[in-house]
């Protein structure tokens, strides 16, 4: 059984991949800085956590010794951030994830899994968008990831390291309270008891993936021989925000929605939505969950694990501090 490196394994998706490949009974390590995930999420699993930063060398080395596979999550994933601190996207999008290659080339690491974006890279185009396109990001975050692909592909062009790169969509699913993504962010919204907040007229479409479905394109991507490749990751579904808020009233109908439109912010693409037949047909990726059953498990999450529960952060899985940017 292969050994796996999760960096941000304490985030969104990274609980819900070691959830997975433990139960696979993979060997899985985390690194994270925890500035956003929490330890105790993990700690059911029993993996090995490394209290660290992909902007530290000392760090993402440490964690990449006797690695066969890492997947690359860590990252500053805020759209909007990233244009008012293009610099600190630059830093943790760009370098760290040269950092994370430069480590993986010399600890031997076969095969690194990139998590990317679609629509943030290619910007403003007439979807469905897809690998062949043009890349023109409108965001430094779109530019940071879009950096992170060329050195995917470098990396393996120039020292042979088998990369793929993964554009996910907008992903939704259970782990997700930290997340600032609109699908989260009205789910906690309504945990509180505050208003949807809709920047534009709701018109702007997304691509709605859930998490188990992404996960399972993850593991897809590990046992496929597509090195230096990059894949779109998403539903194939064009879904406008006034959709989205139309089908959580259906799946949420005991919770009344106060909805309120403020103007649309720089650095956000009005459509966006992803063919994916080149992830079907290369990878065998086929994603199941219908937006009303994805919608309606997540609630129940939600209320069962809201933000405001800290508990598991007081659980203590065998951790190791390293680098100086924990």
């Amino acid at each position: 059984m292969k050994t796996y490196l999760v960096t941000g394994g304490c985030g969104f998706i990274g609980v819900n991949l070691v959830t997975r490949l433990t139960a696979l009974g993979a060997r899985v390590r985390v690194l994270d800085n925890l500035s956003l995930g929490k330890r105790g999420d993990i700690e059911p699993f029993g993996v090995d956590l490394l209290v660290g930063d992909i902007r530290d060398t000392v760090a993402i080395r440490k964690a990449c010794e006797g690695v066969d596979v890492v997947v690359h999550l860590a990252a500053h994933t805020r759209v909007i951030e990233s244009v008012s601190d293009p610099a600190l996207n630059f830093e943790i999008n760009a370098l760290g994830t040269l950092n994370v290659l430069l480590a993986c080339r010399d600890a031997g690491v076969k095969k690194v899994i990139f998590a990317s974006t679609g629509g943030a890279i290619l910007g403003e185009q007439e979807p469905p968008v897809h690998e062949d396109m043009v890349p023109r990001p409108v965001s430094a975050y779109g530019a940071g990831k879009l950096a992170g692909e060329a050195y995917c592909s470098a990396f393996f062009g120039s020292y042979g390291l088998n990369t793929v790169a993964l554009r996910f969509s907008n992903v939704y699913g259970p782990w997700s309270y930290h997340k600032g993504s609109v699908v989260a962010q009205f789910l906690r919204n309504l945990m509180q008891g505050e208003p949807l907040i809709v920047y534009g007229d709701g018109t702007q479409t997304r691509d709605f993936v859930y998490v188990d479905d992404l996960v399972e394109a993850i593991l897809l991507a590990d046992r496929a021989e597509t090195p230096g490749e990059v894949f779109q990751i998403a539903s194939g579904i064009e879904t406008s925000i006034l959709t989205l808020l139309q089908a959580i009233k259906v799946a949420i109908p005991e919770v009344a929605l106060d909805v309120q439109f403020r103007p649309s912010r720089a650095g956000e693409i009005s459509r966006n939505y992803a063919n994916i037949d080149k992830a079907r047909r290369r990878l065998g990726f086929n994603p199941k969950t219908e937006l009303h059953q994805g919608l309606v498990t997540t609630w129940k999450w939600f209320k069962e694990h809201t933000a405001k529960d800290d508990a598991k952060k007081d659980a203590k899985p065998r951790v190791e501090h390293v680098g100086n940017k924990a």
